[in-house]
């Protein structure tokens, strides 16, 4: 799944994609990325939502020409850390991630790799 992610940079619109995306953060491809430390408002537009979701992320790592912060990594762009409002942000926030995954892999493969998260809870 590629998702959409648009944010503002001075007077500037950007609109990058990210494939990678967890309950904690994502990776946004970009050739022109934030600084690290830099708290900024972005959306994402997911497929199966009508309306982009609106979230608060910092800026923890960059990958750029000559300056691999992650070198795993093999593209240019920015790791990004959610930041939520309140627990229950949160919650439905993570809630939406797991239902997206498991939309994407199937109930098997998702169990497979994350395994049954109400088992040790």
């Amino acid at each position: 799944i590629e998702l959409r992610v648009e944010y503002k940079k001075m007077n500037t619109f950007f609109s990058d994609y990210t494939k990678n995306i967890s309950k904690g953060g994502t990776f946004i491809k970009t050739d022109k990325p934030l600084k690290v430390g830099t708290e900024f408002l972005f959306q994402l537009s997911i497929p199966a939502l009508q309306q982009a979701v609106a979230l608060r992320g910092q800026v923890v790592w960059v990958n750029q020409e000559g300056n691999l912060q992650r070198p795993e990594v093999p593209d240019r762009g920015m790791g990004i850390k959610f930041i939520y409002e309140d627990p229950n942000t949160r919650k439905q926030f993570e809630d939406m991630v797991e239902k997206m995954m498991k939309d994407s892999l199937g109930d098997l493969v998702f169990f497979k790799l994350i395994g049954n998260r109400t088992a040790g809870e």
